[in-house]
């Protein structure tokens, strides 16, 4: 008898994760996974911070400590203290009590968690997220009922934004829209507005009263401060008005697979606040009923002891820089080669990624005869570079815009 599922189709690979897939399958000496948004150090390993191996110690020698569930909003001083390390510590939300956080599984938690309160209390369905934006964001939105249309943001004729037509889009968005932001490090082709920009774009936004939705998943990590990776969510919470943001500690902590991270919701009013912290309870105890307890403990330990947040911000510097170091030298090595092109765009793109203006016919063909491994739109990760694998891709990149000159 054939099994009740024998209709189901395979389903295809995941863009971003099926990358690895076929990395891992290739026999090549010389190959390169620059697909995964996850850190590499200098020689191509894995990093767990310093001060996160501390924190760890501190909780396995602590024998006061139990795997009880945790409530289902989370640790409460996590909750705390992921809302003060977003909004600063002098935050007048925070002081009013205008805001209710919940500890979610991670930057995806987050943002899922956020979309299925909107998509059950709020009288807008349709949320705009930028053209291009992270691949799960369509999926994750969809998924809990929202409807996602697009705003204009990145130019790929100057490989930078397209703030005119970022204007345009949300001008023209119905009233009361949630608005999808990065926060910093716009994933996936690294280039944030101004300071200057982000003013317009708030106040555009806050006179039509559309709602922000903040996707912060590299705070520090893209210029190497916390406080500046956070100003453009800062600016927002200034002027009174109410915002989401999902915050995500894989990449600035290193605890990708603790799947750490908080959803906040900033209020008008600590009343509204407080009930909206009601209903976030019950659209998580169907979900997942509460969060893990682990990695959530490490990011508090952290956050709360002077010492180590001390740590933790040299700690992300220094990977910041580290990224930094590998744009100007992949960016040297181009120019070095004479490589056809503007290449300015390396340097001038922040965060993990660069949006390297290489199609798809150009991805594939380095995949095939270098070996290297990237999204098929021309994503790459520069956190999987180092000063020995640098020469390797100037040389598929330059093979690849020349082919056929």
């Amino acid at each position: 008898m054939d099994s009740v599922f024998a209709s189901i189709v395979q389903a295809p690979e995941d863009p971003i994760l099926g990358v690895t897939v076929a990395y891992n399958k290739d026999p090549s000496p010389n190959k390169l996974n620059l697909g995964v948004g996850a850190y590499r150090t200098e020689e191509g390993k894995p990093l767990v911070l310093n001060v996160v191996r501390k924190a760890e110690q501190l909780l396995v020698n602590d024998q006061s400590r139990v795997k009880e569930y945790l409530p289902i909003l989370g640790l409460a001083e996590f909750n705390k203290l992921s809302a003060k390390l977003i909004l600063g510590d002098d935050s007048p939300a925070i002081q009013e009590n205008r805001v209710a956080t919940a500890q979610c599984l991670s930057g995806t938690g987050s943002l899922r968690v956020g979309a299925e309160f909107l998509a059950k209390h709020y009288h807008q369905r349709t949320i705009y997220i930028p053209q291009p934006s992270w691949g799960n964001h369509v999926k994750v939105f969809t998924m809990a009922g929202l409807s996602v249309k697009n705003y204009r943001y990145y130019d790929p004729t100057t490989r930078g934004l397209n703030f005119q037509g970022l204007l345009e889009d949300l001008g023209a968005a119905p009233a009361g829209a949630i608005v999808l932001l990065h926060a910093c490090a716009h994933n996936p082709t690294g280039v944030d507005p101004t300071v200057e920009q982000w003013e317009q774009i708030r106040q555009s936004m806050r006179s039509k009263g559309l709602l922000p939705f903040f996707d912060s998943a590299y705070q520090g990590f893209a210029s190497g401060s916390l406080d500046a990776d956070a100003q453009p969510v800062r600016m927002f919470v200034a002027d009174g008005g109410e915002c989401f943001i999902a915050q995500s500690y894989a990449k600035n902590m290193g605890l990708y697979g603790e799947r750490v991270g908080a959803l906040s919701i900033v209020c008008k009013a600590a009343d509204v606040a407080s009930r909206v912290e009601s209903q976030l309870k019950l659209v998580i105890r169907p979900m997942y009923s509460n969060p893990p307890i682990h990695g959530a403990s490490i990011a508090m330990t952290i956050l709360k002891n002077s010492d180590m947040y001390n740590e933790w911000k040299i700690e992300l510097k220094a990977m910041a820089d580290r990224i930094f170091s590998m744009r100007k030298q992949l960016f040297d090595a181009l120019s070095a080669k004479g490589t056809p092109g503007d290449w300015s765009h390396i340097i001038k793109q922040i965060g993990m990624f660069t949006f390297t203006g290489l199609d798809s016919d150009q991805v594939a063909f380095m995949t095939k005869e270098y070996h290297i491994y990237m999204t098929s739109d021309g994503r790459i990760s520069m956190a999987g570079l180092s000063s020995k694998t640098v020469p390797h891709l100037a040389d598929a990149i330059h093979a690849a815009v020349t082919r056929g000159c």
